[in-house]
């Protein structure tokens, strides 16, 4: 009945418990009007009947949960309160008065604006008019809470206080990482930090006078140590929180913080590097970021907002666009590298590649020993076998200083302090020499090039590699037309032998990429579709198949690299021949998928699994010592929510797709398909 009203408005119900959804539509009364039957409902304020709109429903509903959760009576409710500006009166949707000052609004709900810029700018006029301290903006499946310090500062607060509890008991609690897991404001507010980044450009970052990428860096920088600190030792207050401070003392308390971050993970920021923002706008920042757990199981939290950050100021321009963390782990999945193997990107951008094969070879790593994968596995203490596979067996090379940055903090984090990502132009070799000579270079990335050079095939050469695992999604766009770099390239020249005036990028990269490989080496490269298909394109094809077995092609959908470009592309699986691990052969079955599922909208928007698309899965998460786990029941009997989206066993939204099982939730896919494939085929690395 509730969901058919609300079906074409942009209010949900996800937000709240099926009891209180259950009672309002136990409730419901239908009144004939013009020959078609009305919904009207007792409302719990008002005593009388009202008519059940979409802002009508989520607003009675929120009655409920004031009363029923933060324990308000309903006496000091009032719906539909006016508010003067000038002559004219506005409505606010819900007010709570003042315990002692009854005629006091305490709190202002709105729910007339069902977006949140438009529903925090009402919610500020409110406040200001009234004196309100605290604002609270929902749409019934996004909800934020507001604390009103003056008229042009809103703080985020976790939480609205009990109706026992003053507002300086929500503001000076202090917090552990436990608290940080269980008031996740990404789990409890439905958001991203994506959404949060934006929101603090639109209200504080735009007009700061600073470069917002630096700013925001080194907060999240800060905040992933202040994190790491807490989840070795799950007694420890985090410090990146505003516990009533004073705006420059918290200032000072963020950058002590900030020195101490430089100082574990090195050679991301300069060692003179400041916060540069005022002590105000850091404050409104600290306030939006401090309830967030940016370490979650795979970093997608924080990778997410890089990504975004990157592409704004840089990536989007080199035609460079991050790979989605989906079709990663299938490229991991199928290349199924192993703790004895070594692995490089040479397009690295924020390390999606080797950040997730370290995961999988942890997990593995974990697993031999009897461990469990944890909620906060990227955080938590691991065997020490863990960190040496970071430390001498991943690396990684990206021509972007800024996505550089970003992929060695993420390293640095897997690697406890040490990483071998690298700032080198993968295609130009032959003038690496000129970078691994600067001074400035060496004292950053010194300790990585030493192990990258002892994995070449020739020591005086910086051409051959010999790695056992190569993962890329090279730039699509711009051609390369120097002939210093085209003549070191076979695909350099045409089919006569001609040097040719102009090629694109990605074509050399396939190339490049096979000369990292030693033999039997195997690698993924992303690549536009054509490369496979066009009749121009022949030469390219008859280079891979000269040099490797050709293991899997899969089409993604054009909609996998939205908003960021629509081309469609393939993933092209090789392994390079070898006498023992990959004999070469002339005729040999190759493995075909195509990507049914989008993953994303039209416009880019992710695009999550619903609990109404496997409603034989039902989900408890159980919080114990702020470590979230989940019981499974393929024998569910209890109603499922058909609103909420189904989570994965660490709480985080899952996006459809059918790239591979996630989590054991949902269907097989291409990942396990090829799975079979390469055990029928006894492919060396199954």
């Amino acid at each position: 009945m509730l969901a058919d009203i609300l079906k074409d408005s942009n209010y949900k119900l996800s937000q709240f418990s099926e009891l209180q959804i259950q009672t309002l539509e136990n409730g419901v009364i239908l009144r004939a009007s013009r020959d078609k039957l009305v919904p009207y409902a007792t409302c719990a304020v008002r005593k009388r009947e009202v008519k059940l709109t979409p802002e009508e429903i989520v607003r009675q509903l929120y009655v409920f949960v004031l009363r029923d959760v933060h324990g308000y009576p309903v006496e000091r409710m009032q719906l539909e309160y006016p508010v003067n500006f000038g002559r004219e009166i506005k409505r606010a949707d819900i007010v709570v008065f003042d315990r002692d000052e009854t005629v006091a609004p305490y709190m202002i709900v709105e729910l007339k604006k069902p977006k949140l810029k438009d529903g925090k700018d009402q919610l500020k006029s409110y406040c200001n008019a009234t004196g309100a301290p605290i604002g609270i903006w929902s749409n019934g499946e996004s909800i934020s809470f507001y604390h009103r310090k003056d008229p042009n500062y809103f703080e985020d607060i976790p939480e609205i206080p009990h109706a026992g509890q003053k507002l300086s008991d929500i503001l000076q609690e202090r917090w552990t990482i436990s608290d940080l897991v269980a008031k996740d404001k990404l789990v409890t507010e439905r958001k991203s930090l994506k959404d949060l980044i934006l929101e603090m450009e639109d209200e504080v970052l735009a007009n700061a006078g600073v470069d917002v990428f630096e700013e925001l860096f080194k907060l999240i920088f800060t905040k992933l140590y202040d994190e790491m600190q807490s989840g070795r030792n799950r007694v420890r207050h985090l410090e990146f929180r505003n516990y009533g401070d004073t705006e420059s003392e918290l200032k000072s308390k963020i950058q002590r913080l900030f020195e101490r971050a430089k100082d574990l993970w090195p050679g991301v920021f300069l060692d003179d590097d400041k916060i540069m923002l005022t002590a105000s706008h850091l404050s409104v920042c600290v306030s939006s970021l401090q309830d967030v757990k940016l370490f979650n199981s795979n970093l997608e939290v924080v990778d997410e907002a890089f990504e975004y950050l990157i592409n704004k100021s840089s990536k989007g321009e080199k035609g460079q666009y991050f790979t989605p963390r989906y079709v990663i782990d299938m490229c991991v999945k199928m290349l199924s590298p192993n703790s004895s193997e070594t692995i490089i990107d040479t397009a690295a951008g924020s390390c999606g590649f080797p950040v997730h094969t370290i995961f999988h070879v942890w997990e593995q790593i974990l697993k031999s020993k009897g461990f469990d994968r944890g909620h906060l596995f990227s955080l938590e203490e691991k065997p020490q076998e863990c960190f040496d596979y970071v430390n001498d067996k991943v690396f990684a090379i990206d021509f972007d200083e800024k996505a550089v940055r970003v992929a060695r903090t993420l390293n640095l984090i897997a690697g406890d302090g040490q990483t071998n990502v690298l700032h080198l132009n993968t295609l130009d070799y032959e003038r690496w020499e000129e970078r691994t000579s600067d001074e400035d270079w060496i004292d950053t990335y010194n300790e990585g090039w030493k192990k990258l050079k002892k994995l070449r095939v020739d020591r005086n050469s910086n051409r051959d590699f010999s790695f056992d695992v190569l993962m890329a999604n090279p730039p699509f766009a711009g051609d390369i037309k120097e002939g210093r770099i085209l003549s070191k390239y076979e695909l350099g020249k045409n089919p006569r032998g001609a040097l040719q005036t102009s090629v694109g990028r990605d074509i050399l990269f396939i190339e490049r990429n096979l000369d990292f490989l030693k033999p039997g080496g195997r690698m993924a490269i992303i690549l536009p579709q054509g490369r496979l298909n066009n009749s121009s394109d022949l030469q390219i094809r008859n280079f891979v198949s000269d040099h490797g077995r050709i293991l899997a092609v899969v089409g993604l959908h054009s909609n996998v690299f939205k908003p960021h470009t629509g081309t469609k592309t393939s993933v092209l699986f090789i392994q390079k021949w070898d006498p023992i691990l990959c004999p070469k052969v002339d005729d040999y079955p190759i493995f075909f998928a195509t990507m049914q599922e989008p993953s994303k909208d039209s416009g880019g928007k992710k695009i999550y699994v619903k609990r109404r698309d496997y409603p034989e899965v039902r989900t408890n998460h159980v919080v114990s010592e702020g470590i979230a786990s989940e019981q499974l029941d393929h024998y569910n009997t209890e109603p499922v929510d058909l609103d909420e989206y189904l989570l994965d066993k660490h709480g985080h939204l899952i996006v459809k797709h059918d790239l591979f099982n996630h989590d054991g939730l949902t269907q097989d896919g291409i990942a396990e398909a090829f799975h079979e494939f390469a055990k029928r085929e006894k492919l060396s690395f199954f």
